[in-house]
């Protein structure tokens, strides 16, 4: 089973920046695409950005020019920068790795942006 391990997450106030990162442990992280989701409370999880195994990159709307998604396959790890954070960006981060038809998520880390 592959593990993915989000990091990065935590308190900033709004209009700050944060970078979060996803590791994974298996051998098909560069042929695979690899996403970022995030959940609020009482809200589904819902899609943030994508970059495909080729470097394509594609971005929710509410997030766009505000944020970025990169990857190092050497590192195998995705990042995301989130720049200009608002409130209602706060959630819990998921990273998701799809190759194939087979989907796996990482456990999650917590961003809180304040007023």
């Amino acid at each position: 089973q592959e593990q993915l391990m989000e990091s990065g997450g935590g308190l900033v106030e709004a209009g700050g920046s944060l970078r979060l990162s996803c590791v994974a442990s298996g051998s098909t992280f560069s042929s695979s695409a690899m996403a970022w989701h995030r959940q609020a409370p009482g809200k589904q999880r819902e899609w943030v950005a994508v970059i495909s195994s080729g470097g394509s990159t594609s971005y929710a709307d509410s997030v766009k020019r505000r944020f970025t998604i990169s990857r190092d396959n050497a590192k195998k790890t995705v990042y995301l920068k989130m720049n200009s954070l608002k409130p209602e960006d706060t959630a819990v981060y998921y990273c998701k790795k799809v190759i194939g038809g087979e989907v796996s998520w990482g456990q999650g880390t917590q961003v809180t942006v304040s007023s």
